[in-house]
């Protein structure tokens, strides 16, 4: 009779460790039977090369010059401020000077529909302080006021003065029918009516340019603004004319 504990031939032994590990670890000195697998390749250093991108040549030598062509402008704005600051030191420019000699008023009369006319003639002198430029004054507006109001427009001349020298300047004003605003009217009837005097305002607008042999400024606005000018009218119809003399005018550039 065979024995019940023989193992049945054809099926392997059982193992006794259930970890499928084997209980008893080989010696020191020799290897497992399995070989070890390789570290896979590390993704941020695999692709890498030693090498680096070299710049374009032809971009450097474009930023090279422009670079040098910003050097370049840049000295020359430098440069060309430094003889305009240079020459206005030297050359010092000053405004010209204006001056009211007289100022004659005739035939005025206003109407009850705010109409004014009249004839104006005003004598001035032009004078110019530089001692190395001339002055070169072109498109000449002048007007009469009365307050704020315009009574009569005029356009002078061009002329030009020397270097420390003046010449004489004429503007002879007409206004026939202009409209004047009420307030303006009231003003005038008033003045004429109390002391026989009249106050205005004579004001120029010109283009002004300083020239030194071959140096030249560019055209610049010239404000005249000559003020308080104290006509007095006679009541006998004669024309009026300036009283307290000459007025200096204020100039602007």
């Amino acid at each position: 009779m065979e024995n019940p504990n023989r193992p049945v031939t054809g099926y392997p032994a059982p193992n006794p460790n259930p970890n499928g590990y084997s209980a008893h670890p080989p010696p020191p000195g020799i290897a497992y039977p399995y070989p070890a697998a390789a570290p896979p390749p590390n993704p941020y250093y695999g692709n890498q090369s030693n090498s680096y991108n070299q710049p374009d040549p032809t971009t450097l030598r474009r930023a090279a010059l422009l670079r040098r062509i910003l050097a370049l402008a840049i000295g020359l704005l430098l440069a060309f401020a430094s003889i305009i600051f240079i020459a206005w030191l030297v050359l010092r420019p000053q405004a010209p000077q204006f001056r009211v000699d007289s100022f004659s008023l005739s035939n005025i009369t206003i109407t009850n529909d705010s109409l004014i006319s009249f004839a104006a003639d005003a004598r001035l002198t032009a004078r110019n302080p530089n001692k190395k430029l001339t002055l070169s004054i072109d498109r000449v507006d002048a007007a009469v006021y009365y307050r704020s109001s315009s009574l009569a427009q005029t356009a002078m001349p061009p002329f030009s003065v020397e270097t420390k020298s003046q010449i004489p300047l004429t503007a002879s004003f007409a206004s026939v029918g202009n409209f004047v605003e009420h307030l303006a009217v009231d003003g005038i009837n008033r003045e004429k009516g109390s002391n026989g005097n009249l106050r205005l305002n004579l004001r120029m607008l010109s283009l002004v340019r300083f020239k030194a042999r071959a140096w030249r400024t560019r055209n610049s606005f010239l404000k005249v603004f000559c003020g308080d000018l104290i006509v007095g009218i006679p009541s006998n119809g004669r024309p009026g004319s300036l009283t307290g003399g000459p007025r200096q005018c204020q100039v602007q550039i």
